[in-house]
Order: C-alpha cells, then structure tokens, then sequence
C-alpha cells in the first residue's frame, strides 16, 4: 500500500539557525518588520535578523552571511552567542522546527540594503529601522524573539552572559 506523507511533512524544515541582536553605536536595535506573504490575515511582526545555518556552518559565521544578505550590513563587530531558543513556526505554508543561536553583534549604523534578498524575502520584509531600546519596550507591537523585551535591557547595557540563556518561548 502506498503511504502519501501529509503537506505537513512534505513542507516540515527542521534547521539550525543563526541570528543577530545588532546594536549600532548609540546602543540602538536593528529589527525588521515582515509579514507572512501567503498569510494575509496574519499580523506583522518585528524581529532580528537570521536565517537557516549551512551545513557544517559555524553560528557566528551564518549570523554574519546571513546578516549581509538580509541588511547589507558587512562592517560588523561580531559577538558571542548570547541566547539560544528551540522555536517551531508556520511561514510561507511551511513548519519550521528551529534550533536557533543568536548573536550580538555591534556596528556604525546605517541604512537597510535589500538588495541581497530571496525572493520570499522581499515579499515578507516590508520595513527596517533602528529602534531605541525604550521604544522597544514601550511598544504593544510583535516582537521575535518572543522574548526579546525581557532580555534585551541587559545586553544593551553590555551584560554579555558567561553562557547562552536559553529564551525559547515558555
């Protein structure tokens, strides 16, 4: 008898990631507004940049290629892995399992380059900005990490931990 695995399993990306907290100078944020392109009833959302990790890729290495391609951003101080989340998602009609390494990372600022981005994520980013770490905070919009707010006031400050915190969503 023939088995036909479910749309679930056919479009299931289970992956490592990479991401970046990006702060420049003036100790402001780096975060990117998307919205899932085959979801319109789905709100938008601001979150870090990143993306799936290369086979045999170092975290830090995929946090900084991954930073380029989605902000343009090439003149980075790149930091240690300051959090780590397991976080499972639905975008652009597939399931995501993602283990996921976030880096900080530290740079003069500057102005968003969409130029290196996949179709897909043309479609989903429909803005950039640098926030200011209380704005952040005082905003009522959607934040990924979801737990971004709790743990991003201490490593504004520069409280980089001995050990990843694990910031996986409760």
């Amino acid at each position: 008898m023939f088995h036909r695995p479910s749309l679930v399993a056919m479009f299931n990306r289970k992956r490592p990631a990479a991401r970046v907290v990006l702060f420049d100078r003036d100790q402001r944020i780096f975060l990117m507004q998307a919205s899932d392109p085959l979801d319109p009833y789905a709100p938008a959302w601001w979150e870090i940049p990143g993306g799936g990790m290369g086979h045999g890729e170092d975290s830090a290495d995929a946090a900084r290629r991954e930073l380029f391609e989605e902000t343009g951003f090439g003149e980075v101080e790149m930091g240690p892995c300051v959090w780590t989340q397991q976080v499972q998602f639905t975008f652009a009609g597939m399931y995501f399992d993602s283990d996921e390494r976030i880096h900080v990372a530290w740079c003069d600022g500057g102005e968003w380059n969409r130029s290196r981005l996949e179709a897909l994520e043309i479609a989903a980013f429909e803005a950039a900005r640098w926030w200011e770490i209380d704005d952040v905070l005082a905003a009522t919009d959607r934040f990924l990490p979801p737990r971004l707010k709790e743990f991003l006031p201490d490593l504004a400050r520069g409280v980089i931990p001995s050990a990843p915190h694990d910031i996986s969503p409760r």
